[in-house]
């Protein structure tokens, strides 16, 4: 055992969980891609304005999450601790919104970092799936990624999830509410801290988890009922187009999430078999974030889908995944002369498409086919001395017990028919 461990609240992914997580990500990212989304991976850290400006400076993630730190030659960089910045940032410095077919479409997968305190489905390293749609004000659009988010998560088998609707209007309605709640907020007993978040940015405190703040914002006024007509119209369009493609949404006003750069459209999925930490993933409308990190004015629409929290809401309903393929023949060398022969078989047939494994390390018979048992394989290809000699292998049936010998320069043809 070493004497180092993995840092606190984070872990290993290993088989067979691993298989579980890629199962996940393949389940959330295909649903982008037969929709047009293409594949970015941008780097791990960034420098630090990107989040403080786009991110919000009076959020929790940068406030109190963010691992950021000073390089030796003095740039101020932070690991990620979200997707839709750096890939903004990314289409921009790649000019994509330039080459005129707009929206550019956008799907990637990655880990992020935040300094939280660990408990069940939340991490300090993370796994997301996410998407973003750069340059297009459109409640199609919006409808779109919401579809596909509902259609990934019912491919995996996940029934039991809600989505949360709620518009945050926009530039024109949004400082009139902004005021009004600003009026009622001040009115109530918070700390010090979450009396700051009120003047920087008060629909913040509507996201606040804790009892004593959401006790005492019952009354509070609500974006919905400060909505200018073109965001209630934008706001109604997606809601129709949810309901027509049979995408059942909850309304809930109060739902802010916790960034700063969300405008009109904004939801999440919850799922209540997870206690406290309910959320898999959500997104929402952010047509001002270009300009906030230095671009044009690009209206957008994105989401990000935890990897993590899909596969603990898989658990909690019970619902198991397709088993990792199992390799569909072991190949068990008796002598040195079979290893060379053998392995030659092997690396044909897995190039043939057949999944293959090989007996490492000098086996004798006996536990040569006790690793061929637990591998799962249908077939076990055993060859001794009498057996090359004849030109052939021997080809077992690992199910049914039955054994014979297959010519070796028919192998390959033979076992593909088997399979079939």
């Amino acid at each position: 055992m070493s004497s180092f461990e993995a840092p606190k609240g984070t872990y290993d992914l290993i088989p067979p969980d691993s298989d579980t997580f890629n199962a996940v990500r393949e389940a959330l990212s295909a649903p982008l891609r037969r929709a047009g989304y293409g594949y970015i991976e941008t780097p791990a850290f960034e420098h630090t304005g990107l989040f403080s400006r786009g991110v919000g400076e009076s959020t929790d993630i940068v406030t109190k999450e963010m691992y950021a730190f000073t390089t030796k030659g003095g740039t101020d960089l932070a690991l990620r601790p979200e997707g839709t910045a750096s890939v903004l940032r990314a289409a921009l410095q790649a000019n994509l919104h330039r080459l005129g077919n707009l929206p550019v479409k956008l799907w990637y997968s990655g880990s992020y970092y935040r300094y939280e305190r660990p408990q069940a489905g939340r991490y300090r390293q993370f796994s997301q799936v996410g998407a973003e749609a750069i340059g297009a004000e459109d409640p199609v659009l919006d409808a779109e990624l919401i579809i596909l988010a509902v259609d990934a998560y019912r491919s995996l088998g996940l029934r039991n999830f809600r989505l949360l609707l709620n518009s945050l209007g926009d530039q024109e309605c949004r400082p009139a509410y902004r005021a009004a709640l600003q009026d009622f907020l001040r009115g109530l007993d918070l700390d010090e801290d979450t009396r700051r978040r009120v003047d920087i940015n008060p629909l913040r405190v509507l996201d606040d988890k804790r009892e004593a703040v959401q006790k005492q914002l019952v009354g509070a006024p609500m974006m919905r009922d400060h909505l200018c007509e073109a965001c209630k119209s934008y706001h109604e369009q997606v809601r129709e187009l949810l309901t027509a493609a049979g995408a059942d949404f909850e309304d809930d006003p109060k739902l802010v999430r916790g960034l700063d750069y969300y405008t009109r459209t904004t939801f999440e999925f919850v799922h209540d078999g997870l206690g406290s930490q309910s959320a898999v993933g959500g997104g929402g409308r952010y047509d001002g974030l270009s300009e906030m990190i230095g671009g044009p004015s690009l209206p957008s629409v994105g989401w990000a889908l935890g990897v993590d929290r899909t596969v603990l809401a898989l658990k909690a309903e019970g619902v198991e995944l397709t088993p990792p393929a199992r390799p569909d023949v072991f190949a068990v060398p008796l002598g040195d002369e079979a290893r060379r022969v053998l392995f030659g078989a092997v690396t044909e047939l897995r190039r043939a498409g057949v999944r293959a494994d090989f007996a490492f390390g000098g086996k004798g018979l006996k536990n040569a086919m006790k690793s061929a048992n637990r591998s799962g394989a249908r077939f076990a290809l055993v060859a001794g001395e009498r057996d090359l000699a004849e030109g052939a292998v021997q080809l077992k049936d690992l199910g049914s017990g039955d054994q014979g010998p297959v010519a070796l320069d028919a192998l390959t043809t033979t076992i593909k028919e088997k399979l079939q």
